[in-house]
């Protein structure tokens, strides 16, 4: 790491510069992602293969369609992000104006996950170079082939002297993290993120994390065969379709009522076989564990003993193959460790409840998911989850939609990623033709009575005390 404060000091002479303030340089930088993605499109989905076993259309759908997708709406929108929009003011502030501007909040570093190499790494710096920032992105070490291409061949598309991509494992992150940023923009476990808060202190430097939680699945008790077959397949695709469950935004756990949880079993071994196939490792519908450790983790998650008892299908495990088949759990312990902590793999717990109401008081009583998912017709407990829950977001009847819907602030996608790396900058204007006389010595019991009219925008008093027709009932006040 030999000449990393020289090269972080190069790029912020450079951006003192204003050369990324303009809006030439913005989308130069946004047409280079674009061109990157459309051109390396198979490098990238091979290299997602490599890494994760992730099905080709499966990457296309989470990672390349969901970046272009937010690049086209970036290009289509960031001049208008850009622009500044008028502040409303009272009154009585004649012939004056204010304005909020944006800009950019100057040198700013990413560390990204390995779960979506490119789109946790791309969706952030989308918004930055939007924003007008200059940035330094550190991609995943657990995802190496990815990593590799983000270092190898991103930069041919980019400025260089404002974007840089550095790898390394830990000891580069924490060197990274030693120097002096504007903005640190971090993806990834609770424990890191630690680390990243506690560096960041040093510098009083601004973060935004983005972290996982045990985000849950509610699923009423669907009265028609159709709602409750669709309801199923997008549990499925919400939970083993997500990088195998290795997803922050993955359903980590569904709640059901008791009497309904049969037959959301019985439906699950049906769906599973008809969409990920009678043997998921074999079709290569489900994308494999990023590595042994993570293997070993979510192995020793069902070789406890108590776990097991709840264990009703899958459960296999290829070491080899770095795979695990979808596995469906009914009412495990809920002190066990599958329970307590995320879980970030094909496991899916199923707690029952009594009513799908107490449903409610369950997520409230734990840590706040990132997402809720709710399956219900009922308008009324659509109404509660809302009100009484708290969570990064609700979602009814599907799961991880959040993604692709550009306009909604979720994980910093679209306008509110451009805003994460901007600051929101007053802007007032006034004539030299109009003043309030009253705010400047020497200091009179008409000019105090002018102020608090003022203040409390009375223009009725405000008018009777310039006419003499008010006066202040303040009689402790002495000039």
């Amino acid at each position: 790491m030999r000449g990393l404060e020289r090269e972080l000091e190069e790029m912020r002479e450079y951006y003192g510069s204003g050369k990324t303030k303009e809006a030439a340089w913005r989308e130069n930088q946004l047409k280079g992602l674009r061109s990157f993605l459309l051109e390396k499109e198979e490098q990238i989905l091979k290299a997602l293969k490599q890494d994760l076993g992730k099905h080709h259309i499966e990457a296309f759908r989470d990672e390349v369609g969901t970046l272009l997708k937010t690049l086209n709406f970036a290009l289509e929108s960031f001049k208008k992000w850009m622009a500044g929009k008028e502040a409303k003011l009272p009154r009585i502030a004649l012939l004056s104006s204010a304005e909020i501007v944006p800009e950019p909040l100057g040198v700013i570093l990413i560390i990204s996950s390995w779960s979506f190499p490119f789109g946790l790494s791309l969706e952030p710096v989308i918004g930055a170079v939007a924003a007008g920032n200059a940035l330094v992105l550190k991609p995943s070490e657990l995802s190496p082939a990815c990593s590799s291409l983000l270092s190898t061949v991103l930069p041919t598309y980019l400025d260089n002297k404002a974007i840089k991509i550095i790898e390394g494992g830990p000891e580069v992150g924490e060197h990274l993290l030693q120097q002096k940023w504007d903005k640190i923009f971090f993806t990834g476990s609770e424990k890191a993120a630690r680390n990243v808060m506690s560096a960041a202190v040093k510098h009083l430097t601004p973060v935004t994390l983005q972290l996982g939680g045990k985000c849950p699945a509610v699923l009423d008790s669907l009265s028609s065969d159709w709602d409750r077959e669709v309801a199923v397949k997008r549990i499925i695709v919400g939970k083993f379709g997500a990088s195998a469950g290795q997803a922050c935004r993955a359903i980590d756990y569904i709640l059901v009522e008791k009497d309904y949880a049969c037959i959301l079993v019985e439906l699950m071994k049906v769906w599973i076989k008809k969409m990920l196939g009678e043997n998921p490792k074999e079709t290569n519908s489900i994308a494999r564990i990023v590595n042994k450790q993570n293997l070993s983790r979510l192995k020793n998650l069902i070789s406890d003993p108590r776990i097991k008892e709840s264990l009703v299908w899958g459960g296999s495990v290829d070491e080899n193959d770095l795979f695990i088949e979808p596995t469906i759990l009914v009412d495990p312990p809920l002190e066990s460790e599958i329970m307590t902590d995320e879980i970030f793999g094909p496991l899916l717990p199923i707690i029952t409840v009594d009513k799908i109401e107490d449903s409610i008081e369950f997520i409230s009583s734990r840590a706040k998911p990132l997402a809720i998912y709710v399956f219900t017709k009922n308008q009324t407990l659509q109404r509660r989850m809302v009100s009484e829950t708290s969570s990064g977001c609700v979602i009814f009847n599907d799961a991880i939609v959040q993604d692709i819907a550009e306009r909604v602030p979720f994980g910093g996608v679209g306008n509110s990623c451009f805003h994460t790396f901007s600051h929101e900058k007053a802007v007032a204007r006034r004539s030299f033709y109009t003043d309030f006389w009253f705010r400047f010595p020497p200091w009179t019991i008409h000019k105090l009575q002018l102020t608090d009219r003022a203040y409390n925008l009375d223009y009725v008093g405000l008018l009777l005390v310039l006419l003499g027709l008010k006066r202040s009932k303040r009689t402790y006040i002495k000039l």
